[in-house]
């Protein structure tokens, strides 16, 4: 039986101070400078890619696949590929929004010492930011493949290719699309869909290169950013509820040495006891007015 991820939790200590409706307080913090970013699923939604936990979260309707049914059954990699074949091309058509160009404006300007992303949608990257700060994908991007035999890593674009003419009838429209890249499929096409091996090794079985639900991020990566969080003078934090260690970690390692926490999100959050300012506003808009107020 397939275990559902997180999709609450229970909020401990006293009640929290309403969240602000203003950034004002967040842009006095971030007009110091060195502030890491740390972003999640809600930056992306005005891209159209779907969150994971907020009020029309993907999660109150859709299981996303884990590690362990991942190696563990070639009926649930078929139905990954042929889902996420699906809701790739979908994928492929969204387009950094405000929020992220907003981003890239305080990377340009000098603001930012890096940015930490949950999100596997490569929008940092489009929208510029890499070029700018160093930029860790802490959950890996849908644009790539890797060999869990091999180990040899390829573009998802080229896998996309070799799919197209594995699977030449395959006909579908994406009606919904998951923040993993999964897409709503019926059954009998995912039956008929016939997945790929490695095109390196010949054999061996391809996985996207992100971090599954019930799957470690590597040790390197996670300590990657805590290095961005030590070097930083404030933790932003950027459309993510934080309900998983895999990101609440951070906030809580800013907050134990003394390290501001802002947050901007749409909703609680599980980090907001260690936030100095939260924020509770749509992020493009509310990363527009961050800009202007730093007269960018």
């Amino acid at each position: 039986m397939r275990m559902r991820p997180t999709l609450t939790w229970t909020p401990t200590g006293p009640p929290q101070a309403p969240a602000a409706t203003s950034v004002e307080a967040v842009a006095s913090v971030v007009g110091e400078g060195r502030v890491l970013v740390l972003s999640g699923a809600g930056l992306s939604t005005e891209s159209g890619i779907p969150d994971y936990r907020g009020e029309g979260g993907t999660l109150r309707r859709h299981t996303p696949m884990t590690y362990q049914d991942f190696v563990g059954s070639d009926e649930a990699r078929r139905r990954y590929w042929a889902r996420s074949h699906l809701g790739w091309r979908a994928m492929t058509g969204a387009h950094p929004n405000s929020g992220h160009h907003a981003v890239t404006t305080l990377a340009r300007h000098g603001y930012l010492t890096g940015v930490v992303t949950q999100n596997v949608d490569g929008l940092h990257r489009a929208a510029g930011t890499a070029e700018l700060v160093e930029t860790v994908e802490l959950h890996g991007s849908l644009d790539r493949v890797v060999c869990l035999g091999c180990r040899e890593t390829t573009a998802r674009a080229e896998l996309d290719r070799r799919l197209r003419e594995a699977n030449p009838d395959f006909a579908a429209t994406a009606t919904r699309i998951n923040p993993d890249g999964d897409a709503d499929l019926p059954d009998a096409l995912v039956r008929a869909f016939r997945p790929v091996p490695c095109a390196a090794c010949g054999g061996g079985t391809l996985k996207p290169d992100v971090v599954f639900f019930g799957e470690n991020v590597p040790r390197p990566r996670v300590d990657q950013c805590y290095r961005l969080v030590d070097g930083s003078d404030a933790v932003l934090v950027l459309g993510s509820s934080l309900t998983v260690l895999s990101g609440l970690r951070f906030v809580r390692r800013a907050a134990e040495t003394g390290t501001p926490v802002l947050i901007i999100n749409q909703g609680a959050t599980r980090g907001d006891t260690h936030a100095a300012h939260r924020v509770d506003l749509p992020l493009g808009h509310a990363l527009t007015e961050l800009t202007r107020l730093l007269g960018l």
